[in-house]
C-alpha cells in the first residue's frame, strides 16, 4: 500500500520542537515579510505564514510596497528593515516585479536574518555542508518530510528534477551530505525517464504541471513533489500526475497538502533560530 506523506503530519511533529526552542527565549521571534505588489501566489503564501506563526506565538510584520516603487526607494526600505533590531528574520518575495532588481538585497541582507537562504554566505554554507547556515525553506521541508517518515537517504540513488538555487541545487547538496548519490536532471537531460526509474527517490521540482507520469517510476519509488502548478481545469496540482502515479509507487507526497504545508513550519523554526542567534 502506498504511503501518502502528508505535510500536516510533518508540521505537527515539528510544532513541539519549535515550542521547546521558543520557551527558552525571552523575546518574541519576529519575521519581516517584504512583498512588492500583490501577486496571488505571494498573498496565499503570506496568509499561510501568518496562520502558522500565530499558532506558535511568533510575530509577523508585513511590509507591502507598491509595485511601481523605484529601485532606490526599494533598496532604502530594505535596508531600514535589515537594520531593525526588532526584526530577527527577513523573507523577501521573489521574483520582484519587472524593472526591479533584488541584487542589492541579496548582497546586503544580514546572513543572520536571511532565513530563506538569499545571501551568498548562506548559499555557500549549504553547499559546504554547514548545518548552522540557513538553507532554503522548501529544500529543508523536503528533508524534514523524508526524516519524519524515517526514509534514510544513506546509500540511496536520488533524481532531482530541476536545478534552481531555491530547490534543485541546494536539496541535492543536502542529500549528498546524507550520503545519497544524487543526479540533477533538467530540460537538457537525456534519458530522464530512465534515470528516474532507476532512482530510489525522486524530487520533482521542475515547475511543470503533471510532467512526471508512470513512465518515470517503479514500485519502490519514493516521490517528493515540490511543484505548485495549475492544471488545465484551473485546479492546483504538482509536477507529478498524482492520480496515476500514486497507485504504483512506494511513497508519495500530494499537492496540495505536501511539502508546501511543511515550508511555513521550517520558516518558523528558522526565525526562532535567528532570534536565538541575535
Amino acid at each position: 500500500m502506498t504511503l501518502i506523506m502528508k505535510g500536516s503530519e510533518v508540521s505537527a511533529g515539528m510544532k513541539s520542537r519549535i515550542l521547546d526552542e521558543l520557551h527558552a527565549l525571552s523575546i518574541t521571534p519576529t519575521l519581516a515579510v517584504i512583498r512588492v505588489g500583490s501577486r496571488p501566489d505571494d498573498l496565499a503564501y503570506e496568509r499561510g505564514i501568518i496562520k502558522r506563526f500565530d499558532s506558535l506565538g511568533l510575530k509577523v510584520k508585513v511590509h507591502e510596497l507598491d509595485e511601481n516603487i523605484s529601485q532606490n526607494d526599494f533598496d532604502s526600505e530594505f535596508m531600514n528593515i535589515n537594520n531593525d533590531s526588532n526584526v530577527h528574520g527577513i523573507l523577501l518575495f521573489r521574483p520582484l516585479p519587472s524593472g526591479l532588481s533584488d541584487e542589492f538585497a541579496v548582497r546586503n541582507i544580514n546572513p543572520i536574518k536571511d532565513v530563506d537562504c538569499m545571501s551568498d554566505v548562506n548559499i555557500a554554507g549549504v553547499f559546504a555542508g554547514k548545518s548552522e547556515c540557513f538553507a532554503p525553506c522548501t529544500a529543508s521541508a523536503v528533508m524534514e518530510m523524508l526524516s519524519h517518515y524515517d526514509i534514510a537517504l544513506h546509500g540511496l540513488n536520488v533524481a532531482v528534477i530541476g536545478r534552481s538555487m531555491v530547490i534543485g541545487k541546494p536539496v541535492a547538496m543536502m542529500m549528498t551530505k546524507q550520503n545519497a548519490t544524487v543526479t540533477i536532471c533538467h530540460t537538457k537531460t537525456q534519458n530522464i525517464e530512465e534515470i528516474c526509474r532507476r532512482s530510489d527517490v525522486i524530487v520533482a521540482a521542475a515547475g511543470k504541471a503533471l510532467m512526471l507520469t508512470k513512465d518515470y517510476v517503479n514500485e519502490n519509488s519514493i516521490i517528493v513533489d515540490v511543484g505548485i502548478n495549475v492544471d488545465a481545469n484551473g485546479k492546483l496540482c504538482g509536477d507529478v500526475d498524482f492520480e496515476n502515479v500514486s497507485s504504483v509507487v512506494k511513497a508519495i507526497s500530494p499537492v496540495p497538502g505536501g511539502v508546501g504545508a511543511v515550508t511555513t513550519s521550517v520558516l518558523a523554526e528558522h526565525v526562532v533560530r535567528a532570534a536565538k542567534n541575535s
